[in-house]
């Protein structure tokens, strides 16, 4: 068993100004996102917390959710951003360095920068992935 750690809680120095006021939040869903389309896939994104998204514009990170339909294959790339995989629902396969690994729903995959990954939905039914970019994607 892991051994549990205590929450030592953030620095008290900050690169940014606390506001004077209040800070509030932004609560959104799958819809309030935008859809993006990626080279090569038919899978389908949307940027629900975002720069790209005015209903959550992060600053410093990007939530995705990724649907891809059975037996579509997301071609392995790398890139310089961070990223966490959620799989959320299904299964399927990643290609991760080069090693093809079995994932499925209650799985999270760290891709540290430039670390090559794809991925393929092997199931029968739709592959739901969060994904968690650092900073986000472009």
């Amino acid at each position: 068993m892991a051994k549990i750690t205590t929450f030592k809680d953030y620095d008290r120095v900050s690169p940014t100004q606390k506001p004077s006021g209040k800070v509030l939040p932004n609560i959104v869903t799958a819809r309030d996102g935008v859809p993006i389309k990626y080279p090569n896939c038919e899978g389908l994104g949307v940027r629900i917390v975002h720069p790209a998204n005015p209903n959550a514009p992060a600053q410093n990170m990007g939530l995705i959710m990724f649907y891809i339909p059975p037996h579509v294959i997301f071609e392995p790339s790398s890139h310089h951003t961070e990223e966490c995989y959620v799989i959320l629902r299904g299964q399927g396969t990643m290609t991760l360095a080069g090693d093809e690994v079995e994932v499925k729903a209650g799985m999270f995959v760290h891709l540290p920068p430039w670390c090559e990954h794809g991925i393929e939905n092997t199931g029968d039914e739709t592959l739901e992935v969060l994904i968690c970019t650092s900073p986000p994607n472009p």
